[in-house]
């Protein structure tokens, strides 16, 4: 089953032409579900598990890989479908992924295979889905002889439903020189996922700032020039720019070569908050252009992007 991903390191040429590939399961139904393989480590049967005590419910057990303690999420219990038969198990395999800096498997049914595509075909979900739901998008793919819809899993949301992600910020963190010029500033958040969107806002409410949410590439891009249709200059409407790398539509990489090729903005400051390894997006921050790369969930590190944001301007 790891063979499914033995050519991971080659893949690395897709994200900067906004094209992406799923890793497609099932979840032992019908439905049709992905995760970005990026995110993705290896894809092994299901191992032994040990139970934790005390666990969150959602937590299955803990396996051992390699000498490495892997805690094993029921991903079908995680985004609520109903509970599947205790002899399924059996057929279960594991997706073991890293996401903001920590380690974990997703217990899921039949893993199928990897499906290269572009951004511009991943859409968003339904409004008629509601909020509660636990997707940031659908595709489409041709799987037996038949168009079937694919759900991608929001999994930020599924990992701060089991370990909150803090939103306090350190007094450390803060230079009084600067904080109290951060009231009313406004930054654009450009994030598919409600739970990243929330974080960036709780945290950065708390100085007073205001925040623009946005679910995509290209709707900020959109929005930037609407702004510069109106008249408006971008500088004006906004201190900074923040934005997830992985999108449906337009991706964060894409989004910020846009923002670099067009003379009128090309100097907004643009930072990539991402839950992919650091050294890879280092790598494609100075390819695209953009000014600071933070892994998501770090309220500390936010409050000083915009911190160092503000000394710029300051120092002109």
């Amino acid at each position: 089953m790891s063979g499914v991903l033995a050519t991971v390191d080659q893949r690395t040429q897709l994200v900067g032409e906004n094209r992406l590939e799923l890793l497609i399961f099932k979840l032992n139904s019908m439905q049709l579900f992905a995760i970005n393989v990026f995110k993705v480590k290896e894809v092994v049967k299901l191992p032994r598990m040990n139970k934790l005590p005390g666990s969150h419910p959602h937590i299955s057990g803990v396996v051992n890989l390699r000498g490495v303690s892997i805690p094993v999420i029921d991903l079908r219990a995680a985004i609520k479908m109903p509970p599947a038969k205790a002899e399924a198990q059996a057929d279960c395999n594991l997706i073991i992924t890293e996401y903001n800096r920590s380690v974990q498997g997703f217990m899921v049914g039949e893993v199928m295979h990897i499906v290269n595509t572009s951004w511009k075909d991943i859409l968003p979900p339904p409004s008629s889905a509601g909020r509660s739901n636990y997707l940031t998008a659908i595709t489409r793919i041709d799987y037996q002889d038949a168009n079937r819809i694919v759900e991608i899993i929001d999994v930020e949301k599924v990992l701060a439903e089991i370990v909150s992600y803090k939103v306090n910020i350190s007094e450390d963190a803060l230079d009084k020189n600067v904080v109290s010029l951060l009231n009313g500033k406004r930054v654009l958040v450009v994030d598919d996922s409600s739970t990243a969107r929330g974080q960036v806002k709780a945290t950065l409410g708390q100085l007073g700032m205001e925040i623009i949410e946005v679910e995509n590439g290209l709707q900020a891009l959109n929005l930037l020039k609407r702004w510069l249709e109106q008249g408006k200059s971008v500088y004006d409407e906004i201190l900074l720019m923040i934005t997830d790398a992985e999108m449906p539509e337009m991706d964060g990489y894409r989004l910020t070569a846009e923002v670099r090729n067009d003379p009128r903005m090309a100097k907004l400051f643009i930072a990539l908050n991402t839950s992919l390894s650091g050294s890879f997006n280092q790598a494609m921050v100075e390819k695209v252009g953009c000014n600071r790369f933070i892994s998501k969930f770090q309220p500390d590190l936010l409050v000083d992007v915009v911190q160092q944001r503000m000394r710029e301007l300051m120092a002109k």
